[in-house]
């Protein structure tokens, strides 16, 4: 794992808010200190992107839910909430159960799967695509994309450099082609609706206004990209946490009622999205430090979420922790829009490879490959033995 997730080997933070001289940036890793910053976005903004692309200007971000502060953000989010409320959510269950029997058939008898690319990544990407109603045939570009996703790299800091901004135009080079995927599929869909997701957004109205193309591209971009992370990485982490202790596993398998405590556990100590970034609009002090207006803050939720004067045995994977106030999908007006579809895959994927194989555990002989990129925590790749099927 990236040396920046020092809390993973247990280490503590020397304090809960501190500068980075080299990354221009203040560093938050207590957990009231974050709560408060992710509380507050009329002090800390959410529009971070003009501090750390190279040439702002030429990016168009307009519509990028996680960039805006309200009123614009509320608009955009109330838009948009409409097609995640918890009986469309529910009702996705029968096509997730689904989808996950059809993947792990294609892989029912082996004695070892690669979780990732097995099962984990193509999972959320193809309810997504199924959501979007995007063709069958395109479900394979779909999981192109996912491969282009994560380089490794470094952190943007605010000054950048040439290997850094090298990362950052193939980024966007990524968000450009998916954009031009998406505006034709919202044309079409204007012209002849149908019942998927991308037809609702696209005529979704809220006192008569509805989502601008340059609104829809971003959000579906930002569906895609959240969508599938926060899943292939829940899954990944909670199968590494299991592995690590037996007995737990051997709890859930006598009583799955277990599985969504399991799983909130696992965004706690393996939290998938592990920093968010803030600019501070205004003098502020925060954990004892003042902070100035145009300053970046760094929200390190891995190490909010183990922070002992909220959590005992922070580094402990516990999934009978109650309560268990962790920030795996942040707090606040950017509370992660998805939670319940990745709670509700999570369940249900968990449950289905517990259900088909007589066991999951790490192979020593091909350990798993965890992701380079300080801004996420999970694995890349994550081979497991499986002992074939269960009886």
């Amino acid at each position: 794992m990236p040396e920046q997730h020092f809390w993973l080997r247990g280490d503590r933070p020397a304090r809960p808010v501190g500068f980075d001289e080299c990354q221009g940036v203040w560093n938050v890793y207590g957990h009231s200190e974050t709560v408060r910053v992710l509380s507050d976005p009329g002090v800390f903004s959410s529009d971070t992107n003009r501090h750390f692309l190279p040439e702002p200007d030429d990016y168009d971000v307009d519509g990028m839910l996680t960039q805006l502060d309200p009123p614009e953000h509320r608009a955009l989010r109330r838009l948009v909430g409409k097609t995640f409320t918890p009986g469309a959510v529910a009702a996705l269950e029968p096509r997730v159960a689904s989808l996950t029997r059809e993947l792990l058939d294609a892989v029912d008898g082996r004695r070892e799967i690669e979780l990732i690319r097995d099962f984990a990544q193509p999972l959320p990407i193809t309810v997504i695509a199924c959501l979007l109603g995007v063709p069958r045939e395109d479900h394979a570009l779909f999981r192109q994309w996912a491969d282009e996703l994560f380089p490794g790299t470094e952190p943007p800091s605010v000054g950048g450099n040439p290997e850094q901004n090298r990362h950052v135009d193939a980024a966007y080079d990524l968000s450009r082609r998916m954009s031009e995927y998406f505006a034709a599929h919202i044309d079409e869909r204007r012209r002849r609706p149908g019942e998927d997701l991308l037809s609702r957004l696209v005529h979704a109205e809220t006192d008569g206004e509805r989502l601008s193309g340059t609104a829809l591209t971003a959000f579906v971009e930002l569906l895609f990209l959240a969508g599938y992370v926060t899943t292939a990485l829940l899954l990944g982490n909670t199968a590494l946490c299991l592995d690590a202790h037996p007995a737990h596993t051997a709890r859930l398998r006598a009583d799955r009622s277990g599985i969504p405590a399991a799983i909130e556990e696992s965004l706690r100590l393996m939290t998938p999205f592990a920093v968010f970034h803030r600019v501070v609009t205004e003098h502020v002090e925060l954990g004892g430090q003042r902070l100035l207006p145009g300053q970046i803050v760094a929200l390190w939720l891995g190490a909010a979420n183990r922070d002992e004067k909220v959590f005992s045995r922070p580094h402990v994977f516990d999934p009978a922790r109650d309560p268990n106030p962790h920030l795996g999908f942040g707090r606040g007006i950017h509370f992660c829009l998805g939670a319940p579809l990745a709670r509700l895959e999570g369940r249900i994927a968990l449950g289905a490879l517990l259900d088909r194989f007589p066991r999951l555990c790490t192979d020593p002989d091909n350990p798993p490959v965890f992701l380079s990129s300080p801004q996420v925590s999970g694995p890349r790749l994550l081979p497991l033995l499986t002992g074939g099927r269960a009886a």
